[in-house]
C-alpha cells in the first residue's frame, strides 16, 4: 500500500488517533501526513567528496598572437601542451578559455584568463566560485625571473614576488594561501631591458629544452591532483 494511502487509512479508521477527515481538521491531517512522511523518508546527505576531486589549474599569460611564444606566457604554454597531449580542447568562456581534463577520478579545469595579466584575479575568483573549488585545490602557473631557465619551484603560499598576475590574484582573493607553480625564465637581460626580455620570444637554446620541461610541468599538474601538494613539492621542486 502506498505510504500516503496507508496513512490516510490510519487516520480515518483508527480511533486511537481520533482524527477524522473533515473540513475542520484537514490541516491537522495534512500536517501529520507531512510529519510522518518525513519520518519514514530518508534524505541523502550532501556529499562534498566530488568537490574535493575538482581542481582549478590557472596558467597566466597575455592573449594575442604576438604573445604566444613569449617567456611571460609560460602558464598558457604549459596548459596548451597538456591539452594537446591529452587531446582535449579549450572553449571560449567567460573571462577566458577553459578545458576539462579527467585523470584518475579527478577533474582538472585548465583556465587561461583573457583579462590580461594584470587582472588575472577576476577570472580566478569567478571560476573558483562558479565551480565551488576550494582554495587548496587551486594552482597558479607563472614565470619567474629569479629562477634559472626551466627550474621548478612549487609553494603552498607566498608573496607575489613582483609578478603582476599574482599581485592581482592576491588582491582579489584577499589571500596568498594558494598553490603557485613558478617556472624559471632566468634574468639574463641587460639593465633596463626587463620588459623586452619578459615579453620576448624564447631563444634557440631555450626552445630546444622546452619540450622536456613542458612534459615535466604536465606531470606536476597531474601529481597535484592525485598525490597531493606535499608529495608534489617533494618530488618536483628543484628539478
Amino acid at each position: 500500500m502506498p505510504l500516503q494511502s496507508g496513512l490516510g487509512h490510519l487516520f480515518s479508521k483508527n480511533p486511537t488517533y481520533n482524527l477524522q477527515l473533515t473540513t475542520d481538521n484537514k490541516f491537522s491531517y495534512i500536517y501529520a501526513m507531512k510529519w510522518l512522511t518525513n519520518l519514514f523518508t530518508s534524505q541523502k546527505p550532501i556529499d562534498n567528496t566530488d568537490l574535493m576531486k575538482k581542481f582549478l589549474i590557472v596558467g597566466l599569460g597575455n592573449i594575442g598572437a604576438e604573445y604566444v611564444n613569449t617567456r611571460h606566457n609560460i602558464g598558457f604554454k604549459i596548459l596548451d601542451f597538456l591539452a594537446r597531449k591529452e587531446s582535449i580542447d579549450f572553449e571560449t568562456v567567460k573571462l577566458g578559455s577553459l578545458a576539462e581534463y579527467k585523470f584518475k577520478g579527478r577533474t582538472f579545469l585548465l583556465l587561461k584568463p583573457n583579462t590580461y595579466m594584470n587582472l588575472s584575479g577576476k577570472a580566478v575568483q569567478y571560476w573558483m566560485e562558479k565551480e565551488k573549488i576550494p582554495l587548496e585545490n587551486i594552482m597558479v602557473i607563472t614565470d619567474d625571473l629569479n629562477l634559472a631557465f626551466g627550474t621548478i619551484r612549487i609553494r603552498l603560499k607566498g608573496s607575489d614576488g613582483g609578478h603582476n598576475g599574482l599581485k592581482n590574484i592576491n588582491l582579489v582573493l584577499n589571500t596568498q594561501n594558494y598553490t603557485r607553480f613558478r617556472f624559471g625564465i632566468s634574468d639574463e637581460f641587460k639593465k633596463g631591458q626587463q620588459v623586452n626580455y619578459v615579453l620576448g620570444d624564447w631563444d634557440e637554446a631555450e626552445r630546444a629544452k622546452l619540450p622536456e620541461r613542458l612534459e615535466l610541468a604536465s606531470e606536476i599538474i597531474k601529481s597535484f591532483g592525485t598525490a597531493g601538494i606535499e608529495n608534489t613539492m617533494s618530488n618536483f621542486n628543484g628539478k
